[in-house]
């Protein structure tokens, strides 16, 4: 007789049904079986009475929509939660507004050695310009501040911070009567930082992670770095999301240059995935820092910063496809992005096109891409990260691209449609917190992109926000319900599921039952987007709405 300590444990198994599942397999199915942290069946309702009396929990959806989790690929989870639990200045319309908001944060936490805050955008505001030292010197009573804008490319600190870093006037990026870009940038960022308390910290990833959970998200890309964050930054990040207390699963980026297998061994000792995420190859578009092969419309004596060369590009992705890590680089600027191309030419030129393209290297933004740089992409095989988002916040004829670039360039950003059609790999994110967590809204922006040139169906957007982020990983078996994939899925309560598409004889057929096309909601602008009321990741429930 054997000992029931060496009894193997069952898997637990559940069975969602009475519902619409969205899955490839059977694309009308109602009912999924989940055993343990794989999606072991999808299909009818009919067939699902075979499995109600076996399994551990049977889960009646009421119509409820399953999908597979989202992905986000482009994140930065701790100053996230900041924006969530601080001094977020997203919603201020004005620069009055902005400083009454930095007055009432400063009042309610006068225990904090340094405020940190978020989201401002003087593009949006009446104003037309950022909040000055001296209004901020006032607004805090001359305590230290650091307020980084809504691309956090720059920023605007008191004079109390400044005085913190006592060789900021000497570093590049630094101008007394405007925001800290470059090196002035980074070096008050890590000074303002490092008042954050290991508590503190832990507060505000915890509130990212719950964030994420509650839309519906189940993974996170997160993108890290030592000029965006910190190794301590990361690794209490990646340790808190793999712990006991369920949560999205988090898939860490280390931006730093690759010169030896050094510094392949730090990106793998830190938990790290890959040598990539925000590499920065130039800056961005709002702070006037992203590089342009044309100046500015609206600063016609500036082009932009250029961080990194062909040849240092070159280097970087030749030995991280030689040490089997993935490379990648923050590119926003068409100089920029040609940059990029040309140096992951040259390594595939010395290491082979083949290993180039197996290595999935990717590139974060990539807004600013012509026919050539998608053409390139798709040779080279670069997953392009992008966040629909930033059009629907910045595009359009009075929008902030229009404002900086004029409308006809701004016209040819984020050019979604000629990605797909070229064979380009898409993983959608959201950048948060310089976007906030919304996959729905993601998927919106991509369908209704400002430029109807640029608009994809839902489902091609869908699919890259799901599927997508995790092909940009290297899996190509995760982000979809068919048996065997880890059973990562939301549940939704939703209006009925429609399909849409930039062409409507593609929704006409597709709405045809003989198409065996699964719908989605219809997220038509003004119509509510679906609510969450169910995230599993990997079978353990990570959010649960009640009375959902």
């Amino acid at each position: 007789m054997r000992d029931a300590t060496t009894e193997p444990t069952r898997p637990r198994t559940v069975l969602l049904r009475g519902g619409e599942v969205h899955s490839p397999a059977d694309p009308f199915a109602t009912a999924m079986v989940v055993e343990g942290d794989r999606v072991a069946w999808v299909g009818s309702e009919g067939a699902a009475d075979s499995f109600a009396e076996g399994v551990d929990e049977v889960v009646v959806l009421d119509g409820a929509l399953v999908t597979p989790a989202f992905t986000d690929a482009h994140v930065h989870t701790t100053a996230t939660g900041l924006a969530l639990t601080g001094l977020d200045l997203a919603p201020a319309r004005s620069l009055g507004e902005a400083l009454d908001l930095v007055r009432a944060y400063a009042a309610d936490h006068r225990d904090h050695r340094v405020l940190l805050g978020h989201g401002w955008d003087a593009s949006a505001w009446p104003e037309g310009r950022h909040p000055s030292r001296a209004e901020l010197d006032e607004a805090t009573s001359g305590r230290p501040l650091y307020l980084s804008r809504v691309d956090v490319h720059s920023a605007v600190a008191t004079t109390a911070l400044l005085e913190l870093v006592p060789q900021v006037r000497r570093l590049p990026g630094f101008e007394p009567d405007r925001p800290l870009t470059g090196d002035a940038h980074h070096a008050v960022r890590e000074a303002a930082h490092a008042a954050l308390t290991p508590l503190m910290r832990e507060r505000a990833q915890r509130a990212a992670l719950a964030r994420a959970a509650s839309l519906g998200i189940g993974t996170l890309h997160e993108c890290a770095g030592p000029d965006i964050s910190s190794e301590d930054d990361l690794a209490a990040l990646l340790a808190l999301a793999a712990g006991e207390e369920p949560a999205p699963r988090v898939l860490g980026y280390w931006a730093e240059l690759v010169t030896g297998e050094k510094d392949v061994q730090r990106v793998r000792d830190l938990g790290a995935i890959g040598a990539a995420g925000d590499l920065f190859a130039d800056g961005s578009l709002g702070s006037r820092t992203a590089c342009l092969h044309a100046p500015y419309a609206d600063a016609p004596a500036h082009a932009g910063s250029a961080h990194l060369d062909a040849a240092a590009i070159a280097e970087h992705v030749a030995l991280c496809t030689e040490a089997g890590l993935q490379a990648g680089f923050h590119a926003i600027g068409d100089a920029a992005l040609a940059a990029v191309v040309t140096g992951v030419r040259a390594a595939a030129d010395r290491v082979g096109l083949d290993r180039v393209r197996a290595a999935r290297h990717r590139v974060e933004h990539a807004e600013m891409a012509d026919a050539a740089t998608v053409d390139a992409f798709a040779e080279l095989a670069l997953t392009a990260s992008v966040q629909p988002a930033f059009d629907a916040r910045w595009g359009g004829g009075e929008g902030m691209y229009a404002q900086r670039l004029g409308a006809e360039r701004a016209r040819t950003l984020n050019p979604f449609a000629a990605m797909l059609r070229a064979g380009v790999p898409l993983a959608l994110g959201s950048d948060a917190p310089v976007t906030p967590l919304d996959p729905w809204g993601t998927v919106r922006a991509a369908v209704f992109h400002h430029t109807p040139e640029h608009r994809i169906s839902a489902r091609a957007a869908f699919t890259a926000h799901t599927r997508g982020g995790w092909r940009a990983v290297g899996r190509d078996d995760a982000g979809v319900l068919v048996p065997g994939a880890p059973a990562d899925y939301a549940v939704w309560r939703t209006e009925e599921l429609v399909v849409q598409a930039p062409d409507e004889r593609v929704e006409r057929w597709s709405t045809d039952p003989r198409s065996g096309t699964p719908g989605l909601p219809d997220l038509t602008p003004g119509r509510e987007l679906p609510l969450c009321v169910r995230t599993v990741v990997g079978g353990r429930t990570v959010h649960e709405r009640p009375n959902g």
